[in-house]
């Protein structure tokens, strides 16, 4: 039997009917990138790269991770080693990649942006590094005209609290720039007191906020006013990045009794039941605000990182040591989604899991707390498949958890959670995957040949349940 040919226009397209669905549907829709870390600055500045290896390689931890199983040394990773000898160590780590999701949307991105239809490898790495900068000159090549390429509509970056959100302001302001850009709270520095930096942060943020903050109610309104200046901003989502969710209610005496400690004694580290019980408010303060003011929000939980305590010491946060950890059990995130539940302010949430095994779990929380009273179909969300599970076999197995639990065709899709101005091909990836899934179990008698329903959901999934469900500023496709 003959090989299908390496990536081509049926990548991943199995059936007939997935065929027809990707091709007549998924491949021609916008991006809504609701969730990712790339830096506003850059889209402000339209800038233009000099190299292939700042677009790939910079701050890219999924790579670096795979170059360090390859043996490569830290030199031509995040050290010294100049752009091109970095380069050439990620093409000569490339092929080793097989069965890595890395390896597709390496391909995926050299075809869409840079024409190269061959496969990077150490043989290859010259001609391919020489074609990728000789386009990095072009016009066409700028972070704004990369982002277009893939027809991206809008994108939610991630923004501190403490954030003055300037270059979101210079894009709003920019007539020439299309592209709506939203940014998305992140409030971890405010909650995390357990970081050694955190009296100091709360001095930054009550700077900010034009006040002094030095109880746990006066975080409360200083909070409130980031918030406020953010919704001015556009933003309609938060997103908090967990370890566990933890659910551990308290008094506000002891909350307060658990922030002033910490305050003034900069040195001293709340137990992990203080901890608990100071995130739980929090987190329970956030919520109510969110369902007050419309917002989604986002739980990212299960990451245990920076386990390489000698590598943190010497390169910092998110450079490639962090995994799948956190405390097993979803039942703290049920208590939790029911006290805002009780008291009427659980907002539009969306729950990601780290641990693919939660899959199952997520499914039936989240069944648990849907409201058919707010009138927003999939008010609770399961995220799509995040970080070490965006892989083929990792989305499928989540969309089909999802599929066996709850509503699939109310799904808000896929998000590139990345740094990388190329890597929106990771939808095209996401969408053929989607496709495959519903065109198997169609062709296999499981689901009628109802393409007008098939439409709806490809639809739905790829981009406007996303359009409706966050109230983005943008049309729905028709």
């Amino acid at each position: 039997m003959q090989a299908k040919s390496f990536m081509d226009q049926d990548f991943l397209l199995s059936t007939n009917t997935a065929k027809k669905c990707y091709h007549e549907w998924a491949e021609r829709l916008p991006v809504l990138d609701y969730h990712c870390h790339i830096n506003p600055e850059d889209i402000a500045l339209d800038r233009k790269f000099d190299t292939i290896t700042q677009v790939w390689l910079g701050g890219d931890h999924y790579k670096w991770r795979q170059m360090r199983a390859n043996g490569v040394a830290e030199e031509y990773i995040t050290g010294r080693a100049s752009d091109r000898e970095k380069f050439q160590k990620w093409a000569e780590t490339l092929p080793m990649a097989i069965g890595n999701p890395l390896y597709h949307w390496s391909h995926l991105e050299l075809k869409r942006y840079f024409g190269y239809d061959g496969c990077l490898n150490g043989d290859t790495a010259e001609e391919v590094w020489n074609l990728c900068n000789q386009k990095l000159k072009e016009d066409s090549t700028s972070v704004r005209n990369l982002i277009r390429r893939c027809r991206v509509r809008l994108l939610c970056t991630t923004d501190d609290p403490s954030d003055d959100l300037k270059w979101h302001q210079a894009i709003a302001a920019d007539p020439f720039c299309e592209l709506k850009v939203l940014p998305t709270w992140r409030p971890d520095r405010a909650m995390n007191m357990e970081k050694p930096d955190f009296p100091k942060y709360m001095w930054w943020l009550g700077e900010t906020a034009g006040m002094k903050i030095d109880s746990f109610e006066a975080l409360k309104e200083a909070l409130g006013k980031r918030m406020d200046y953010f919704q001015s901003m556009g933003c309609l989502a938060a997103d908090h990045g967990l370890e566990y969710v933890p659910f551990a209610p308290a008094s506000l005496q002891e909350v307060e009794q658990i922030f002033a400690k910490r305050l003034a004694e900069p040195e001293y580290l709340p137990d992990r039941t203080e901890l608990d019980q100071f995130k739980t408010a929090f987190l329970l303060f956030c919520g109510q605000e969110y369902s007050r003011r419309g917002w989604v929000m986002q739980i990212h939980y299960g990451c245990k990182r920076n386990n390489n305590r000698r590598m943190y010491e010497k390169l910092g946060p998110d450079t490639g040591f962090d995994c799948i950890g956190g405390r097993g059990s979803t039942n703290a995130l049920t208590d939790f989604m029911n006290c805002l539940e009780y008291r009427d302010t659980l907002p539009k949430t969306i729950i990601y899991s780290l641990n693919p095994n939660d899959d199952t779990a997520i499914g039936t929380v989240i069944g648990c707390f849907q409201n058919g009273a707010a009138g927003i179909p999939g008010k609770i969300q399961h995220g799509s498949a995040w970080w070490f599970n965006d892989n083929q076999r990792g989305m499928a197995a989540q969309m089909t958890n999802l599929a066996n639990q709850g509503l699939l065709g109310n799904f808000i899709g896929m998000l590139t959670d990345s740094r990388s101005f190329v890597s929106y091909t990771r939808h095209e990836y996401f969408r053929r995957i989607l496709c495959d899934l519903i065109g198997g179990w169609v062709e296999q008698g499981e689901y009628p040949e109802d393409w007008d329903m098939l439409e709806r959901i490809i639809k739905g999934i790829c981009y406007n349940n996303a359009v409706r469900f966050f109230g983005f500023p943008v049309p729905e496709e028709t």
